[in-house]
């Protein structure tokens, strides 16, 4: 009578926790990385009202930040705001990420950059206005991927 294998051996137990432990200290930090971007992509959503209204008031000829309001803080993003000058978006994190870094989106318009002032702007003639968010303080590791 043959004796049927009943189970694994100990051997074959400790190769796979092994297996377990690698793929696992390889992907805590990718994971980690992971879910600070999804925070600060919470900033870029908050952003999106600001690129509006800067987008508008360029066409009209109006300074930047004209009828718009900052959004409230949030556990991730301290602030929102519009240079009167540039139309630059600055979007600044909390210090819980990253130290409290920035990141900034500049817009352009036919390869210039927009410009104005507290009263006023130049109404852009290179057509659509183009977002660049590679500017800022914030490691580029923790940047979504449309910043890097």
């Amino acid at each position: 009578m043959k004796k049927v294998q009943q189970g694994f051996t100990l051997i074959e137990l400790m190769i796979v926790v092994a297996i377990i432990g690698i793929l696992a200290a390889v992907a805590l930090p990718a994971y980690q990385d992971y879910t600070v971007r999804a925070k600060v992509s919470e900033g870029l959503t908050l952003a999106s009202s600001a690129k509006v209204s800067v987008a508008e008031n360029a066409a009209n000829g109006k300074n930047f930040d004209a009828g718009w309001s900052a959004p409230s803080a949030t556990p991730n993003i301290a602030s929102v705001a519009i240079d009167q000058t540039t139309g630059k978006i600055t979007i600044t994190t909390t210090t819980a990420i990253d130290g409290g870094k920035t990141i900034e989106m500049v817009p352009t318009s036919g390869a210039s950059a927009l410009a104005g002032t507290a009263t006023a702007s130049t109404i852009p003639t290179g057509g659509s206005i183009s977002w660049a968010c590679t500017a800022g303080t914030l490691n580029a590791k923790y940047r979504p991927s449309v910043c890097r």
